[in-house]
């Protein structure tokens, strides 16, 4: 093995990883114009979908987002209806998000993404667990 293999780019983890994940979310681009959502903002919804009423450094916290990153994106989505935000009444600090009723009617129209993408992977649903959960044991390890 030569001095510089390390920098090979054929020898990185990283870069498949990058390299996947720009091109699945490029996968989402058509899908989520239709539904008027960036990726960020969609994976954003799936959590307040999920929580209904979520505090927003959580919602950061579960998306590893930072609050820069966070600020504007749910500026974007309280303009097109799809949340409010308000702060909380125990603590002015903490910055409530809660989906409205738009929003919940987006959730329905957002139904059919995760299956039309499923579809574009080249995984069975054994393989897809699998890396699933080595991109979690990652991600716990970088936090």
């Amino acid at each position: 093995m030569g001095k510089y293999d390390c920098l090979k780019i054929e020898n990185q983890l990283c870069f498949p990883l990058y390299a996947c994940a720009k091109e699945v979310v490029r996968k989402y681009t058509p899908l989520l114009e239709k539904l008027d959502l960036t990726y960020t903002q969609y994976i954003a919804m799936m959590v307040i979908w999920d929580s209904e009423e979520i505090n927003v450094k959580e919602l950061g916290k579960r998306l590893f987002l930072d609050s820069g990153t966070l600020t504007p994106l749910l500026r974007k989505l309280e303009s097109k209806g799809y949340v409010t935000r308000r702060r909380s009444e125990e603590d002015e600090r903490n910055l409530i998000v809660t989906v409205t009723p738009e929003g919940r009617k987006l959730r329905d129209e957002a139904l059919s993404v995760p299956q039309k993408i499923a579809c574009t992977m080249a995984l069975d649903q054994e393989e897809a667990m699998t890396l699933y959960r080595l991109l979690y044991k990652i991600l716990g390890a970088v936090n």
